[in-house]
């Protein structure tokens, strides 16, 4: 049996394809202002690599940000429940999971199956997301990618008081006109970010093991900032790319669908 998930975020899409519950194609690409249109390409992407027709895709679940605008999709399911599945798949052990992506932060706990408990989220705030980072950066003027090496630098973290991206904005363009190195304002920044992301953490509270998704995962410094601050190790997933776990969890909760799923509707109409 072939399943699919289809993940649509704010700033990147992914798509996973599944054959009798082992991947065989996981692909990501950038979001654009045509949801309907970046789901259809990723998912085409997907199937290309996994050298999959479409009509012998049993199941596809949409899921994300822009789950609702996946018009192939047979469900549409929250990207809350399809990271608790992903993480799980992965990573068995694991009962919290800290998805951070790139508008809001979500903290899940999971039971020994991979189902939802409970969750809390920031979805009022771009503080403690990927778009904060990448705010900074611009007001750095350096690439994002650059993050890693100045957090490894020398030099005590400045002290950002603010994690509103406009006002922090404003904090380190006054820091680096002071002079001060990069390496410490980006300590800074990336342990503030922490901080706010162990206080949701908190709020929920933390059931052992913990693992972090979603496309800021895959940032050394932040997964090092962040373990710091919670005081407990953050489990990896090895090879996989963490911005994936979502669209491998939707292509997960496609295949429980799928006995059950109504008629794919792969035709031109539905792609809309």
């Amino acid at each position: 049996m072939i399943t699919a998930g289809v993940d649509i975020g704010s700033t990147a899409s992914k798509a996973a394809v599944l054959k009798d519950g082992s991947p065989i194609a996981q692909v990501v690409g950038a979001s654009t202002t045509n949801p309907k249109r970046t789901a259809q390409e990723i998912f085409e992407r997907a199937l290309s690599e996994a050298g999959v027709a479409r009509e012998e895709v049993a199941c596809v679940v949409g899921t994300g940000y822009g789950r609702t605008q996946v018009p192939f999709a047979n469900q549409n399911v929250s990207e809350i429940t399809c990271h608790g599945r992903g993480a799980h798949f992965l990573q068995p052990a694991v009962r919290t999971v800290i998805d951070i992506g790139g508008q809001d932060t979500k903290v899940i706990l999971i039971d020994g199956q991979g189902n939802l408990m409970d969750f809390v989220m920031n979805d009022k705030c771009a503080a403690g997301t990927g778009r904060f980072l990448e705010a900074m950066a611009r007001s750095m003027e350096i690439p994002l990618d650059a993050f890693e090496e100045q957090y490894l630098g020398s030099g005590d973290p400045s002290v950002i008081s603010n994690m509103c991206s406009v006002f922090a904005e404003s904090e380190v363009i006054n820091l680096v006109n002071d002079g001060v190195p990069l390496a410490s304002i980006v300590k800074g920044l990336i342990q503030s970010l922490a901080s706010r992301v162990a206080s949701i953490a908190r709020r929920l509270g933390l059931e052992p093991q913990v693992t972090m998704t979603g496309g800021v995962a895959k940032s050394g410094a932040v997964r090092d900032a962040l373990a710091r601050k919670l005081g407990v190790p953050l489990v990896g997933f090895g090879t996989q790319d963490p911005q994936l776990v979502g669209a491998l969890g939707a292509a997960i909760v496609a295949a429980d669908y799928a006995r059950g799923c109504p008629p794919a509707g792969f035709g031109p109409a539905a792609g809309g």
